[in-house]
């Protein structure tokens, strides 16, 4: 595995199969706080699969340059649409919690092969994920509200992770534009994909940051499938069972790459 910085200053971990057979590049878009470092289970399992593939870190995430405080979702949009345009071929685009919402953005802006939204912020207003902190954590909540970061805790992103693998994960996790978390509250669902792509969501019903109910009723926007993966946390690519929802991806994808 590689890590990369493109000329606008983001950083891209990429990853080459030695099989990939001219299938499409897979590009994967982390979510709230995260990197392109929380890829690397399916980076490396999908390079087996032969499936060569990219990992970007959003402006001011990760190794990426670029300030939190003015970033925008339309800016982590443009980020997505920037390291796309660069790849060899049109990817498949694969986006984790907010990264599933910068997707949607994305695909109504870029045609792509495909799309896998896991555990994504819903396609409407995400008031219910602010009222599941609320519950659980009455203070992050208001620190949201408040301007302040969330703090990722390690019981918001796991189940099933001994409690030092969970931290150690949690601890990479960094800051988030308080301008972005409010469009999470407040956004209005993206205009439909262009060129109709096959859409793929992956969730589990056990999430304490997105409802189920809110990501069963994107999946139903894009006419997507939904695999549900019960007892599994938030992260669903870096929870114990973590090959369970890559392989469903990795079961989906070839049909799906066919039918389009």
């Amino acid at each position: 595995m590689t890590g990369n910085t493109s000329s606008s200053g983001l950083e891209v971990v990429e990853r080459v199969s030695a099989d990939d057979q001219g299938r499409p590049p897979l590009l994967f878009v982390h979510g709230l706080g995260h990197g392109a470092w929380c890829w690397e289970n399916w980076q490396a399992a999908a390079a087996d699969a032969g499936y060569s593939s990219y990992a970007v870190s959003l402006r001011g995430h990760g190794g990426s340059s670029g300030r939190l405080r003015t970033a925008r979702l339309g800016h982590y949009a443009e980020d997505v649409i920037g390291v796309a345009t660069s790849l060899p071929a049109p990817p498949v685009l694969i986006g984790h919690s907010m990264g599933g919402l910068v997707v949607q953005q994305v695909l109504a802006r870029y045609a792509v092969r495909a799309a896998v939204l896991v555990a994504p912020v819903p396609a409407h207003p995400a008031v219910a994920s602010l009222a599941a902190i609320a519950r659980r954590h009455p203070l992050d909540a208001l620190r949201i509200v408040g301007g302040g970061s969330l703090p990722l805790r390690a019981e918001y992103l796991f189940h099933e992770l001994d409690d030092s693998a969970a931290d150690a994960h949690a601890d990479r996790c960094g800051g988030e534009s308080a301008v972005v978390q409010y469009q999470l509250l407040l956004h209005r669902p993206a205009r439909p994909p262009l060129g109709s792509p096959p859409v793929l969501v992956l969730a589990t019903p056990e999430d304490r940051l997105v409802p189920i109910a809110g990501v069963r009723r994107t999946a139903a926007r894009y006419g997507a499938d939904v695999v549900e993966f019960p007892g599994m946390g938030h992260d669903l690519m870096l929870d114990t069972r973590w090959r369970e929802p890559l392989g469903a991806m990795l079961d989906w994808l070839p049909k799906a790459l066919a039918s389009h």
